[in-house]
């Protein structure tokens, strides 16, 4: 929470801001509306999304044009200005990730208590992003081997999946999907930007055979067979 919203009584209305700037000519204006966008995404920990910043500027201003020219001025800097998890974010550039991991002991755009993930789990966390909703006992079945409420639990606890709808399949167990803070842990901005499943296979990055064949890392299996409680993990 910020300082001034602190300070905000509960029934007290947010400070009217001049959004318009009619009163400045075109380019001030505009320089003026760059400045306030940058200094809310700035300001933010997440992504900020396009109704959130059209709260500063007028209603006529193309958002798109003022983030193309945000990113124009940032070229030379080490960060940039992302589209992701359906907003828009400071990011440091990936070049710098060593120079970052050396300093602090984590690579750029690692949040806190983020952990680098077992095969086990990337595997299972992909399977969920391409054919999500999908339950445990699916991706068991694709697996060839019990897929274990530990690492179900793992990727829960990394805010990476959670909970969908029910499977109409009998006993209505619970299906997983991915997250927003997946998005923008992967850096993307929606999941039509996940890659195209055959593409990762003619990279040699993925084998749907050896996948349905088990040849995978342990790590699956457990005794727990009850899909019905999933959430609860």
């Amino acid at each position: 929470m910020s300082e001034a919203s602190a300070r905000r009584k509960p029934n007290e209305q947010p400070v009217l801001l001049d959004t318009e700037l009619e009163h400045l000519p075109p380019e001030l204006r505009w320089r003026e509306w760059m400045g306030r966008v940058e200094a809310v995404i700035f300001a933010a920990n997440e992504p900020v999304t396009r109704s959130v910043l059209a709260r500063v500027v007028g209603k006529n201003c193309n958002l798109e044009l003022i983030i193309y020219d945000i990113r124009a001025e940032l070229a030379g800097r080490p960060y940039e200005l992302v589209a992701v998890a359906g907003g828009w974010q400071h990011r440091t550039k990936k070049i710098f990730g060593d120079a970052i991991r050396a300093a602090f002991g984590t690579a750029a755009g690692e949040g806190e208590g983020a952990k680098e993930l077992s095969q086990a789990e990337a595997l299972v966390l992909m399977c969920i992003a391409y054919f999500q909703p999908i339950t445990r006992g699916e991706l068991s079945g694709f697996f060839g081997k019990e897929v274990s409420r530990d690492l179900i639990g793992v990727l829960r606890a990394q805010d990476l999946i959670a909970s969908g709808p029910r499977s109409p399949q009998p006993g209505a167990p619970y299906t997983y999907v991915t997250t927003k803070n997946f998005l923008s842990q992967f850096g993307l901005d929606t999941l039509r930007q996940l890659p195209d499943f055959e593409a990762l296979e003619d990279a040699g990055l993925l084998s749907k055979e050896k996948l349905l064949a088990g040849d995978i890392m342990p790590g699956f299996s457990d005794r727990d067979q009850d899909d019905r409680s999933e959430p609860g993990i």
